[in-house]
């Protein structure tokens, strides 16, 4: 047993005096080849190499849409949208447009609900880079997404993402008034769910349904505001005749859902309304106004128990913002910053645009807004910004940057030590 002890000590310490030495040598290797090659061409060749790594893993994560497995196809669906939220691509995605729209059409007919609601965004996610060549994608797949939103059968899951990406679809496409009243009477179908019943009884729907009634408003709002104030005005006022289009007292009655998400989508519904039609007359709606004032107090101000402290953070901030705009007519105004631009949201009809694309694209909306197009286009943003190419000649190498640092820190630390000296001999003689 102790011979046997003394050999495992050994073995362990002869393999770790080899594997020092063989670290080293490979340190050594590494030191050597990474001294012999110039900074910007590796780093030129190393962006090169990941560019086509990622479009590489990116066709076979296309080429997977169509797998036998659906959880498999899932997966797939859910890489690609990361690789198209992560990055502007339209070329690529150009390149691959039939055949991407292919895949998301037989899932959408053939799938289930997670994978139904994965390939409408993805489809969407299209849509967000390609621009005027939206309108294909949309038409290709808008009948089939139409029925799915309208089928009470489906899953909910489904028919939720469909009902935003028929919305946003439209929206990127640049479709005219006639698409709008078609869409919208799907859409207002969906949410009438949760209007008041007979008697102003609160309508009792799942969680689920609900989610599914605020995409449904959400999306509805977002075509609302590609629409000139005329229009918009006289939409409303045929509301009682026209059913393809929601009357001001349905939309104020989800202000009483349950549910926040349906009753924050309706109070920014109404606000954009307000927000066009003002643009047709100052006193648009002035009386109806004043009744609906009562009921946005109430959720400003709401302190109910029964309500997550949560939810009622978020239901107050949303409310005050819009009782101050039908009150007073003041927009909410919010500037984000991305890069070294600002975009300025001013007024409902940006605020919501904008809340479009942050559920579209979530962490990856400042990368869109900086290089994407057709954002920078529904903002109003110009021409993406090019950055100038730094010369190698005129850069300053990274050691000559740190030994600046390390200077000017030195230098800091003393004058920062000489004054501390002097403030204390200054409290001594105060002292004495």
């Amino acid at each position: 047993m102790p011979g046997k002890s003394k050999r495992g000590k050994a073995g362990r310490r002869n393999n770790s005096d080899s594997a020092d030495e063989s670290a080293t040598d490979t340190g050594s290797c590494i030191s050597d080849a990474r001294d012999n090659v110039p900074s910007e061409a590796s780093n030129n060749d190393k962006n090169d190499v990941d560019e086509n790594y990622e479009q590489v893993s990116c066709d076979d994560d296309i080429d997977g849409l169509t797998s036998k497995s659906a959880q498999s196809r899932v997966s797939h669906y859910l890489k690609v949208g990361k690789s198209f939220t992560d990055k502007c691509v339209p070329d690529f995605i150009e390149g691959r447009k039939f055949t991407l729209a292919d895949a998301i059409e037989r899932s959408l007919k053939k799938g289930r609900g997670e994978e139904r609601s994965a390939a409408a965004k993805l489809s969407t996610l299209m849509c967000a880079q390609l621009g005027d060549c939206a309108e294909d994608v949309y038409k290709d797949l808008k009948a089939t997404m139409m029925k799915i939103a309208n089928d009470n059968a489906a899953s909910i899951a489904g028919r939720t993402e469909c009902c935003w990406s028929l919305g946003m679809n439209q929206f990127l496409s640049g479709k005219d008034l006639g698409e709008f009243l078609e869409l919208s009477q799907l859409l207002s179908n969906v949410f009438a769910g949760s209007y008041p019943k007979g008697d102003d009884v609160v309508a009792k729907v799942t969680p689920e349904l609900a989610a599914l009634h605020a995409s449904a408003v959400s999306s509805w709002t977002l075509l609302l505001t590609t629409m000139n104030s005329g229009a918009v005005n006289n939409l409303l006022k045929s509301a009682r005749t026209n059913t393809s289009v929601p009357s001001l007292d349905q939309l104020s009655g989800l202000l009483r859902s349950p549910h926040l998400d349906v009753r924050t989508t309706a109070g920014e519904a109404l606000a954009v309304i307000f927000e066009l039609g003002r643009g047709h007359s100052d006193d648009y709606e002035r009386v109806w106004a004043e009744e609906l004032v009562e009921t946005l107090k109430e959720l400003a101000t709401d302190s109910s128990k029964s309500r997550a402290k949560k939810d009622k953070t978020i239901q107050r901030a949303t409310f005050r913002d819009i009782l101050r705009y039908i009150e007073e007519d003041i927009a909410p105004e919010t500037r984000i910053r991305f890069g070294k631009e600002t975009l300025l949201l001013n007024g409902w009809c940006a605020r919501s645009r904008y809340n479009a694309f942050c559920r579209l694209l979530g962490p990856g909306i400042n990368i869109h807004l900086a290089e994407n197009q057709v954002l920078r286009d529904v903002f109003d943003l110009g021409n993406k910004i090019i950055a100038p190419v730094e010369d190698p000649a005129t850069k300053v190498p990274k050691l000559q940057k740190t030994l600046a640092n390390a200077a000017a820190f030195k230098a800091r630390t003393k004058y920062r030590n000489k004054c501390r000296s002097q403030r204390s001999a200054d409290l001594d003689a105060d002292e004495f």
